[in-house]
């Protein structure tokens, strides 16, 4: 069944490189999206542990990056529309 994309939803998930076809369940979609998140959410936290920056600076980066990847709080029937 397709699925028609909003096209602000498009233009987030292409800034993180992924771009659905209309064949491409947003469930799935979503769920890869939340999988890169979280995997940019524990490098940031490695590189603190690393000392590459003060923990000071921890807070503002983790909201910046959830910022970056706002579209993942939206619910994946909202990203859609079936066709």
């Amino acid at each position: 069944m397709p699925y028609v994309y909003r096209l602000d939803v498009l233009a987030a998930l292409a800034r993180h490189g992924v771009m659905p076809t209309p064949h491409t369940r947003p469930e799935m979609v979503h769920e890869f999206v939340s999988d890169l998140y979280r995997h940019e959410l524990r490098c940031l936290r490695d590189r603190l542990r690393r000392g590459e920056f003060p923990k000071t600076e921890y807070f503002g980066r983790v909201v910046a990056l959830r910022t970056r990847y706002a579209v993942i709080s939206m619910r994946p029937a909202e990203w859609a529309t079936e066709d």
